[in-house]
C-alpha cells in the first residue's frame, strides 16, 4: 500500500508537471507562432516593396522605350518623305534623259543627213567636173 500511495503521488506529480508543461509549451508555441508570423510578415513586406520597385523600374523602362519608338517613328516618317522626294527627282531626271535622248537622236540624224548630203554633192562635183 505504501508503494501504491507513493506511486499515485508520483503519478499525480507527473500530471501536474505535464499540465504545467503543457501550459508552458502552449504559450511557448504561441510565442513561436507569433514570432514566425512576424518573420513571415517582414518577408512579405520586403517582397512587396521589391515588387513595387521592380514594377516602377519596368514602368520607367516602358516609358523610355515608348519615347524612343515615337522618335524613331517620326524620323522614319521624315526619311520616307525624303525618299519619296528623291524618287520623284529620279523620275524627273529619267524622263528628262529620255527627252534629251530623243532630242540628241534627232540632232544626230539631222547632222548625219546634212553630212551625207554634202558628201554626195562633193562626190557629184568631183565626178562631173
Amino acid at each position: 500500500r505504501d508503494n501504491r500511495s507513493s506511486r499515485s503521488s508520483l503519478v499525480d506529480g507527473f500530471d501536474s508537471l505535464e499540465e504545467g508543461g503543457l501550459r508552458a509549451s502552449s504559450s511557448y508555441s504561441r510565442e513561436i507562432n507569433e514570432h514566425d508570423n512576424d518573420k513571415a510578415i517582414e518577408s512579405l513586406e520586403d517582397r512587396v516593396s521589391f515588387l513595387k520597385r521592380l514594377t516602377g523600374d519596368i514602368h520607367e523602362e516602358v516609358e523610355s522605350h515608348n519615347q524612343l519608338l515615337d522618335r524613331v517613328g517620326i524620323k522614319m516618317d521624315g526619311s520616307r518623305g525624303m525618299m519619296m522626294g528623291t524618287m520623284d527627282r529620279f523620275k524627273n531626271v529619267f524622263e528628262k534623259k529620255s527627252a534629251r535622248k530623243t532630242c540628241s537622236l534627232v540632232v544626230y540624224f539631222t547632222l548625219a543627213f546634212i553630212f551625207i548630203y554634202y558628201l554626195i554633192r562633193m562626190l557629184g562635183y568631183f565626178t562631173l567636173g
